[in-house]
């Protein structure tokens, strides 16, 4: 009787700890597999899809035009761009992975049939242009929304940098008569 009863404690006692024990667990899991709020894994998906279809558009530019001057602003895109992912990827908390090689297809697929001054423009308007606007509003929902501070401080101090390649991608626009 007595074995009874010190058996049913034990199971009670075990019983009580299990739920603790399982919320837990569950609890660090889903931190070690979800370590980011949305707004924060939304900023990292695109600023680092940003980077690398600009990256690899800019790679087009320099076998896919004439212009020196869109040439010209591929390469700064390439070198500014490059700095942006490492920045993103030190930023980055322990345990996230900064995607890489994650270009937009579509755009570059869009491109990499054209030549000349046919690409000149849809390079201009698709990654010049779009491109920015969307990476501008990326960054600023990630200083407005962000829950990691580092990832925060990132965005801010890489917006500048976003923002300058917009003024130049609409200065090269300009001057090279491509619309929006």
């Amino acid at each position: 009787m007595k074995r009874l009863t010190a058996i049913a404690a034990l199971c009670s006692s075990l019983a009580a700890v299990a739920p603790v024990a399982s919320a837990q667990t569950q609890a660090a899991s889903t931190t070690a597999a979800n370590p980011l709020a949305g707004p924060d894994k939304d900023f990292v998906q695109a600023a680092s899809q940003s980077s690398s279809t600009e990256i690899d558009a800019s790679k087009l530019a320099t076998k896919n035009s004439d212009d020196k001057d869109v040439k010209s602003f591929a390469h700064h895109m390439m070198v500014d761009h490059t700095k942006l992912t490492l920045q993103l990827k030190m930023a980055a908390p322990h345990g996230v992975t900064v995607p890489k090689d994650n270009s937009d297809t579509a755009v570059l697929d869009s491109l990499k049939n054209l030549k000349g001054k046919e690409f000149d423009t849809a390079y201009i308007q698709k990654v010049g242009l779009q491109g920015h606007q969307e990476a501008i509003a990326a960054f600023k929902k990630e200083i407005a929304d962000g829950q990691n501070n580092d990832l925060k401080k990132a965005a801010q101090k890489g917006l500048p940098t976003i923002e300058e390649h917009y003024k130049m991608a609409q200065d090269l626009a300009a001057k090279k008569g491509v619309t929006q």
